[in-house]
């Protein structure tokens, strides 16, 4: 076996032959936003006759919509929706200065608008339409369902999103108030501590190898400004989701180390949907199908297409 780090998670064969084999077809691009250059990337059903949907989906903090994070979006494309996802401004192989989260509202809107251009498209206009994110892409994708006009999305997917901090995460005050001091030069500064947040996210030892391998993944510290931002942004989310009316499903491992489980139990109690759904997976950790064992991650994928699938019978192409 070749000793150097292959250039896919799952090792060197080729990228056409490894998305066939998975029943889907991929394709990269980049999208030009008043912000940068986004890049995204679709992973459609090889059938596109048989599309049921389309699904939105937004990656967590210093990750990107390659490496494992390809294995949810080949998962959902596998159940016959176009699934479309870019990589946050500042991570992977978007523009932006790297993991600098400084304006959070900007960044969802950043995302949205390439979303939007495709989920507007003749192509899926009339298909239900789904809005998921994972850990800090679970707190973007709910800015973008706030920014979005009603009735945009059939429906929200969460996959353990950071709506409440842990405790071991909040940047200190007095930290934040001493940076603040320097009239917002230190904004990106690299500087906050870091609490090492992946090896408490990782269940299975063989998977935390592969995503360390990531070329992609941010491992510096986390800025001044995206810490602070974080901090604002989740107490705007808690103060607003009474707000959230569309039907979700948020998904959370109770032994989570890096976003609470009490986020998603706050959403449950909190939001006006009609239909809303809550599990819990009892000691699992926070990456739930990347870094679970198979017979776990697959438990959680297995309620996710259950939940879709029943919500396009359900609503058809009308979204909620």
């Amino acid at each position: 076996m070749p000793s150097e780090t292959p250039p896919n998670f799952w090792g060197h064969m080729p990228e056409e032959e490894y998305y066939s084999s998975q029943g889907v077809r991929n394709t990269k691009s980049y999208f030009d936003t008043p912000n940068g250059k986004l890049f995204t990337q679709s992973f459609l059903p090889l059938d596109r006759e048989k599309v049921k949907g389309s699904v939105y989906m937004t990656h967590g903090y210093g990750s990107d919509t390659g490496w494992l994070f390809q294995k949810i979006c080949i998962s959902y494309a596998s159940w016959g929706y176009a699934v479309f996802a870019a990589d946050l401004p500042g991570h992977g192989r978007s523009d932006g200065l790297r993991c600098y989260l400084g304006d959070l509202e900007k960044i969802a809107a950043t995302s949205l608008s390439y979303f939007l251009h495709v989920r507007r498209s003749e192509s899926y206009r009339d298909l239900p339409a789904f809005l998921f994110g994972e850990s800090m892409g679970g707190a973007t994708a709910m800015l973008m369902y706030f920014q979005s006009e009603p009735n945009t999305w059939t429906g929200l997917i969460f996959s353990a999103p950071l709506f409440v901090m842990p405790e071991n995460m909040k940047p200190s005050k007095v930290r934040l108030f001493m940076y603040g001091m320097l009239f917002g030069i230190a904004d990106t500064w690299a500087a906050m501590p870091d609490n090492k947040m992946v090896g408490k996210a990782i269940k299975d030892p063989e998977k935390l190898k592969i995503i360390a391998s990531n070329p992609r993944r941010y491992t510096g510290k986390p800025r001044v400004g995206t810490m602070r931002e974080l901090a604002r942004v989740c107490q705007y989310i808690q103060d607003h989701l009474g707000e959230v009316t569309a039907p979700f499903l948020t998904v959370h491992g109770t032994s989570d180390g890096v976003t609470c489980p009490t986020s998603s139990k706050l959403l449950y109690e909190k939001a006006s949907s009609e239909d809303k759904s809550l599990k819990l997976y009892e000691g699992m950790y926070h990456s739930l199908i990347q870094g679970e064992p198979d017979e776990n991650a697959n438990l959680v994928l297995g309620d996710m297409r259950e939940w879709i699938d029943s919500r396009v019978e359900k609503y058809g192409s009308r979204a909620g």
